[in-house]
């Protein structure tokens, strides 16, 4: 008789009772343990043959070649047609005074957000002025400037299409699926094939790159108009045109301007990307300059621009969102004047002109003294320097040890990593057949306590760090994936999965794929210990929750470059500043969801806890994780996608894999060879997002929380 039990293994099934899933997963070891022992009889299983790969490269560039030639001419005619806003907002920003557009944009921070917001935006403005950098900032602000608003109307013309059709729906979303995960850079490849270079690329690559949020926020705040808010206006006579325009349209528009928020927030986080193939003097282009001379000084200052930019814009759009909800739309009363109505327009308009007479009138509201600017790069060289020379030698001490004892052995495996050059000793036969004895005896105490499942989860631990990522036979490596997606979320899981991973395989993606893999999953586990950590310390004080909400915030409007800065002059060109820049851009998904998930747990549960006479450890470890796990779990497949996001970004500073593969694409203009690795991120990521989505709901079911 066969039926299903809880974790038993072998246990279960000498008491005549048999888990599929431990059948799958005893399969899954035997098939690995088979694969090692035949890989040296069989290189094929161990190394895939190159000759056995599909040229898709070759072929997508034989496909683009041909698109070029044949439509050249339009696609050159749409630059020059969307080269003319650009220059001209350019041009308008450059000339106008100083003081006029530190005012204006101080009376809109105002108007979204009140006095905080307006300080803020005068702060801001006042540093690019103090600093030297006001002409890179503002040929900064007209790129984004025209990008956001094409990016806000290809989003919403595409979200109302989505939105009133199922089968454009069902091709639009999968499509910004895949656009999301992309690398932004595979995106360059074909816009400079197809548009040429110059600012006006970057534009497009922008305005592009930005426009999934505003997609998906349009859908979202469509479908959550009420119903009877349609009827209402069926009821009293609405076209549908007017049904759409004068209540679903407005109905929506809070949870619109969040799109407007999240794509004005993507657009700036092109910039310096986007300065790679379209450079013009921006502040993208300084930032990318300075940090190829290796300038510490020069690239920070000109990074925190890019950073307070970014601030500033998202504090004022989430302001203008936040508005919308309130019933602050209502203080313009149909009685009141065309003033009254828009006072701060008038305001800021007002402070324009006062701001351009000022420019007429003395040259320092013209330009600002080069005598007067404050630009202390020299001084922060000066303290690179002095940690370089005075902790130089611990400096790499830390790294080095990283390097040998985590990252290496991860990578190649014990058996190639354990060197006396490294750890100071060879390894004998003896010691690999203690390795292997010791696995094998804690592995048959788990099964003898029942807990096959951790006893499985310890023997492909031990393989994958004896073996490394990379020297894990290919099949072994596709059947453990394949059997954990089937474990989450069922075949069509398992398909896709194996599906992706064969898709990487023959393409001849594998190897930088399992070089990202390994940095991407040893950053990933860093940050979910340590940002795990610092969101449970979070969730149980409210001091520290509120000194770590401002670092959270810099570090996510923080553009993916400026992080590089101080990671690549401390610690040099190398994988350990890959994985230390990997870990500051993605070590905020951990904090926020582990707060937030321990924070949501029921205050009824906790209350009967708390009468049960639990201990604050066992209130943690035994209620709250375990109810907060699927959130939790999202956070983990946010974490995820933020590593895998900054691979390519990371790949300036040394580090080898997909992430290297689009950047030398983008360097050749190798449309083949950038759109296999981006799609080889992609999938990775998809097949992570699949796995641990699939998982999350399955706890949440269990755990009866909908």
């Amino acid at each position: 008789m066969t039926v299903a039990v809880e974790d038993k293994g072998p246990v279960g099934a000498l008491a005549g009772r048999v888990d599929p899933g431990a059948l799958v997963w005893a399969g899954v070891v035997i098939f690995g343990a088979l694969c090692v022992a035949a890989q040296g009889a069989a290189p094929w299983i161990a190394e895939y043959p190159a000759a056995w790969t599909l040229p898709v490269a070759a072929w997508t560039n034989a496909v683009m070649d041909s698109l070029v030639r044949h439509t050249d001419f339009f696609f050159r005619a749409i630059a020059w047609v969307l080269e003319w806003p650009m220059v001209a907002l350019r041009d308008l920003l450059v000339w106008a005074p100083w003081p006029a557009t530190v005012a204006l944009f101080t009376v809109i921070g105002h108007r979204a957000g009140g006095g905080k917001i307006a300080a803020f935006t005068f702060a801001t403005l006042m540093y690019m002025v103090i600093v030297g950098y006001w002409e890179e900032s503002m040929n900064t602000l007209a790129l984004v400037g025209v990008s956001v608003p094409l990016s806000v109307a290809i989003g919403f013309g595409l979200g109302v299409l989505a939105f009133r059709r199922a089968r454009a729906k069902s091709v639009i979303m999968p499509t910004l699926d895949l656009m999301q995960t992309v690398p932004a850079f595979a995106y360059l490849i074909p816009i400079l094939l197809l548009f040429g270079f110059g600012p006006v690329v970057g534009l497009i690559a922008s305005a592009i790159y930005a426009a999934p949020p505003m997609v998906r926020n349009t859908v979202l705040g469509l479908e959550r108009v009420p119903s009877d808010v349609k009827e209402s206006a069926a009821m009293s006579g609405c076209t549908p045109r007017q049904r759409f325009w004068w209540v679903e349209a407005p109905t929506a528009l809070p949870q619109i301007m969040v799109g407007v928020n999240q794509t004005t927030m993507a657009a700036l986080s092109m910039v310096i990307i986007a300065a790679i193939i379209g450079g013009f003097g921006d502040i993208g282009w300084e930032v990318l300059s300075s940090m190829r001379k290796a300038q510490f000084g020069q690239s920070l200052l000109s990074g925190i621009v890019i950073a307070l930019m970014a601030m500033i814009m998202d504090r004022i759009s989430a302001g203008f969102a936040d508005r919308t909800r309130g019933a602050d739309l209502k203080e313009a009363s149909h009685g009141a004047g065309w003033l009254a109505r828009n006072r701060h327009l008038a305001i800021a308009l007002s402070a324009f002109a006062v701001g351009v007479l000022l420019g007429w009138v003395a040259p320092i509201f013209q330009e600002w003294p080069k005598a007067l600017i404050f630009y202390p790069a020299e001084p922060l060289n000066g303290i690179v320097d002095y940690l370089l020379t005075d902790w130089g030698r611990e400096i790499d001490a830390v790294k080095n040890a990283v390097l040998f004892f985590v990252m290496l052995p991860l990578r190649i495996g014990l058996q190639d990593a354990v060197a006396p050059f490294t750890f100071g000793f060879s390894l004998t036969p003896e010691m690999i057949a203690g390795y292997w004895a010791a696995a094998a005896a804690l592995a048959g105490w788990l099964v003898w306590r029942g807990r096959f499942f951790g006893a499985v989860g310890l023997l492909v631990g031990a393989g994958l760090l004896f073996f490394g990522v990379s020297g894990t036979p290919w099949p072994a490596f596709i059947a453990v994936v394949t059997a954990l997606a089937w474990s989450a979320g069922g075949a069509r899981t398992a398909a896709f999965a194996a599906g992706s991973l064969g898709f990487i395989l023959l393409t001849g993606a594998w190897e930088p794929m399992t070089r990202s893999v390994y940095l991407c999953g040893l950053a990933v586990a860093i940050c979910f210990a340590l940002g795990g950590g610092l969101g449970v310390w979070a969730a149980n004080n409210d001091r520290v929750s509120a000194f770590l909400r401002p670092i959270n915030d810099t570090l996510q409007t923080m553009p993916q470059f400026v992080i590089l800065i101080p990671v690549l002059m401390l610690f040099q060109v190398g994988e350990f500043s890959a994985l230390i820049a990997v870990i500051l851009y993605a070590i905020v998904p951990p904090i926020r969801y582990v707060e937030h998930g321990l924070r949501n747990v029921s205050a009824d549960v906790i209350e009967a806890a708390e009468q049960m006479g639990v201990s604050r450890r066992q209130m943690l470890f035994q209620v709250k994780l375990p109810l907060a796990l699927p959130i939790i779990m999202l956070g983990l497949n946010q974490t995820i996608m933020y590593g895998l996001a900054m691979l390519v970004i990371a790949a300036l500073v040394g580090t080898k894999g997909l992430g290297q593969q689009v950047f030398l694409a983008l360097g050749k203009a190798d449309m083949g060879m950038g759109l296999v690795a981006g799609l080889s991120i992609a999938l990775v990521a998809m097949v992570s997002d699949r796995i641990l989505q699939a998982w999350s709901a399955k706890r949440r079911e269990a755990l009866g929380l909908g």
